[in-house]
């Protein structure tokens, strides 16, 4: 492979390391330039090697921010199971729905969710977890398993909406709710890869470096994070979010 090439996917694993370790949106960078020098490799190659590279920088952002935010187990673990198991009934729906079916919703939950952020100044700013027992499990679950099917079956904008969910519906911050994302984001990967490598979807070589400079920057990514705060953490947010609806929006009409 051209020397160019490689230095072209090691910065742009790097890049996607660091934005999703903030807020989520890492395959906005990491995808397209993976099928831009790759062309002669088939799709699910593609997102094999990339959901490989990206497992390593998410699960090194959740272990960092763990070891200095407090994190949300009692919600995030039964968050994390149930999309591990859906992302698997998402994968397999694929097989006979058409994801282009679903461009135009997620058009609209993006613009809503970006909507919503940008009017309520105070969205995130605090985090102050609502509920408890037996109605948190619950709300755990149904969020986990909705992400996790999607994140399966479709998958932009995955760690944005649990960002946004984590904090509509469970009261976490912008901070907390990244922390507490990562850790629902390395159970959907690892259901992916449990799809991929096994069917041999992976550039092996490739993938293990750009592992290597996805978790560069996800280490970068996560210092910005805990850094700054939510106030960033919501900056960085509606900036990706942005991205993700401009370019449904182009993929879509």
């Amino acid at each position: 492979m051209d020397t160019t090439v490689l230095t072209f996917l090691a910065l742009s694993a790097f890049s996607a390391g660091m934005i999703d370790a903030i807020v989520g949106g890492g395959g906005l960078i990491q995808l397209p330039v993976l099928f831009t020098s790759l062309p002669d490799e088939l799709p699910a190659t593609i997102f094999g090697t990339n959901k490989f590279s990206s497992v390593f920088g998410t699960g090194n952002a959740a272990w960092r921010y763990a070891r200095r935010v407090e994190m949300p187990w009692r919600t995030t673990l039964p968050a994390a199971f149930a999309a591990f198991a859906f992302s698997y009934l998402g994968a397999m729906a694929v097989a006979w729905l058409p994801r282009e079916i679903l461009r135009p919703l997620i058009f609209v939950l993006l613009v809503g969710a970006a909507a919503y952020t940008f009017w309520r100044k105070d969205f995130g700013s605090l985090h102050r977890p609502q509920h408890a027992g037996r109605r948190e499990l619950a709300f755990a679950l149904l969020v986990g398993g909705a992400i996790g099917f999607y994140d399966g079956f479709f998958g932009p904008g995955t760690g944005s909406f649990l960002i946004f969910l984590f904090i509509r519906f469970f009261g976490f911050d912008f901070l907390h709710a990244s922390a507490a994302s990562k850790v629902v984001n390395v159970a959907t990967n690892l259901a992916a890869l449990g799809f991929f490598v096994p069917n041999g979807y992976l550039l092996p070589v490739l993938a293990v470096a750009m592992a290597v400079c996805n978790v560069m920057g996800s280490v970068a990514g996560t210092h910005l994070a805990l850094r700054h705060g939510s106030g960033f953490v919501r900056q960085m947010f509606l900036v990706v979010v942005s991205a993700l609806i401009l370019k449904l929006a182009w993929d879509t009409f």
